[in-house]
């Protein structure tokens, strides 16, 4: 007999004009390797059917069933019961539209950031698909997978305290999308380029370095040295613009270190 988990679970139905906001309360018995995305499902097929929440691909790759368990974002399915007290909480994601319960809508916001940040690579070269591809050094290659690891799950976004305040605020996942563009060699933008993007209050200079980003991250991607780097890249970038008018500062006198290995080109 595995233990009896009491599930607090956030309910609210928006397009259902008789719905009102609620906690309500489901029992079920754990076990073995029970994780939250199993006991949803179990509490959806045995107990209610009307229970809306998302899931995907099971597996930590989709970021589909994010949600906020016991206070903290995290991914339903990369979640065991065992490591959670007896009493679950469970609710949305914060910061995103929700469409009912669990479940949120990430994708406009995604979408949005991705216009934000126009991510995609910029270059003037001519594309021949029947040449080899660009090659570039294998360090490179390297960081840009790391950065590439995003699922675009929301978690970090939920856990930002800027986010939570600031509808204009990009977060953790545009910025590290712009660090990844930064990183790529076939990027033909300048400093300058993304300075106009991301060198404002509502891009990296908003961070207030909480790093809830990253304690939530189910990838556990190094935002923590990411947002660093770019708020230097940034400040030196705002130092340069300001030299025609200041006239006498020498930049050359300032000690610019790199913050990462091969990421300060």
């Amino acid at each position: 007999m595995g233990r009896k988990l009491q599930f607090e679970i956030f309910r609210f139905n928006p397009q259902d004009p008789l719905s009102v906001p609620r906690m309500q309360t489901y029992f079920l018995e754990e076990t073995d390797k029970m994780t939250l995305y199993i006991a949803l499902n179990r509490l959806r097929e045995e107990q209610d059917p009307s229970l809306i929440f998302d899931f995907c691909c099971r597996a930590g790759i989709c970021g589909a069933c994010a949600m906020v368990i016991n206070g903290r974002p995290g991914l339903a399915c990369q979640t065991q019961t065992k490591d959670q007290p007896a009493k679950i909480i469970l609710h949305p994601l914060p910061v995103f539209k929700l469409i009912g319960d669990l479940s949120v809508d990430t994708g406009v916001w995604f979408r949005e950031m991705y216009n934000k940040t126009e991510s995609w690579i910029h270059t003037n070269k001519v594309i021949d698909p029947h040449q080899q591809e660009e090659r570039m050094e294998n360090e490179v290659a390297e960081q840009i997978y790391e950065l590439e690891r995003c699922i675009e799950c929301g978690c970090c976004i939920a856990a930002c305290g800027t986010a939570r305040m600031r509808d204009d605020f990009m977060g953790a996942a545009a910025l590290n999308r712009i660090a990844r563009f930064m990183v790529d060699p076939r990027d033909e933008r300048s400093e300058d380029d993304f300075f106009e993007v991301i060198g404002t209050d509502a891009g990296i200079f908003g961070c207030m370095g909480l790093l809830g980003c990253e304690d939530v991250c189910p990838k556990q991607l190094p935002l923590q040295n990411q947002l660093g780097y770019l708020r230097r890249k940034m400040g030196i970038t705002a130092v340069k613009q300001l030299v025609p008018a200041l006239g006498k500062i020498k930049l050359d006198k300032l000690k610019i270190g790199k913050f990462i290995p091969g990421g300060d080109k």
